[in-house]
């Protein structure tokens, strides 16, 4: 009675899940639709199919956006960001794991105060840093402030993961001598892997999609990055929707082909502090 009353609520919960998913990808499935129509087709509906497809779009959206030049620039600010980021964060999640020091606690609440702050709130003051360093219109310029930016996170996030480690393995190397430098890179980075992965893949997204710090301290074709692109597709009065939306795509694609890639890794990343 027991297994034949829990197979109604599995299937509720499949059915439910297979809801929710097919919600998830509709909004991308009617993007990839969109991208390879007509301007025509795009009046009929949005769930009109083309006469053909219009593979064409993509090959304007990539012209027409700079992405040649902007998709390189995007290579190069996202994988110093990344990987500079993570390194910080180890080091200053380690100390805030398992260090005693100073202000510990006022510092990890100043941390944690600046995932708050939107980087809309300090923009203006940060433009007028670079321009007096004379770092506007340079690949420092935007790599050095979303350095600044994900740090808190990073530490944050490692640091609660540190904290999910085993405390026996920690104190048997405490026990044997171990020096902290010697913990860190024998014991608690090769157990921290997954979340190191996990938190690259989100640093990766966030620094790829953003805007607002290139969209200001960058003006020159030669360092702007792939989501500037997108507005060159908007006119005065009309917007070339297919073509828009080709750049879209283009846009995202590294991001889905990154977490499917490293799907296995994010899940353990995101799972990895559920049992101790």
């Amino acid at each position: 009675m027991g297994r034949s009353s829990n197979i109604p609520a599995a299937l509720f919960l499949r059915i439910v899940l297979w809801l929710l998913a097919f919600v998830t990808i509709t909004p991308f499935l009617l993007l990839l639709l969109t991208s390879i129509k007509s301007k025509a087709d795009v009046l009929k509906g949005a769930f009109a199919l083309p006469a053909y497809p219009h593979f064409e779009n993509y090959l304007d959206a990539w012209n027409a956006g700079h992405f040649n030049i902007y998709f390189w620039n995007s290579i190069v600010v996202v994988i110093p960001v990344v990987a500079v980021s993570v390194f910080l964060g180890l080091l200053t999640g380690f100390a805030f794991a398992y260090l005693s020091f100073p202000l510990r606690r006022t510092l990890f609440a100043i941390l944690t105060l600046g995932m708050m702050v939107p980087a809309e709130a300090f923009i203006i003051p940060l433009y007028y840093e670079m321009r007096y360093f004379g770092l506007i219109n340079t690949y420092a310029a935007l790599i050095v402030p979303q350095i600044a930016m994900s740090i808190p996170f990073s530490t944050i996030f490692l640091a609660s993961a540190m904290q999910q480690l085993p405390e026996e393995v920690l104190e048997a190397a405490v026990l044997d001598g171990a020096g902290r430098f010697y913990i860190l890179r024998k014991i608690v980075i090769p157990l921290m892997i997954p979340a190191m992965s996990t938190l690259a893949l989100f640093l990766f997204i966030w620094t790829w999609n953003e805007f607002l710090i290139p969209f200001i301290l960058v003006n020159d074709d030669a360092y702007r990055t792939l989501p500037l692109g997108m507005l060159f597709f908007q006119g005065r009065y009309t917007v070339n929707t297919p073509v828009l939306t080709a750049g879209a795509v283009i846009v995202i694609f590294p991001l889905i082909l990154t977490y499917l890639v490293f799907q296995r890794r994010f899940i353990a990343g995101l799972t990895a502090g559920a049992t101790k």
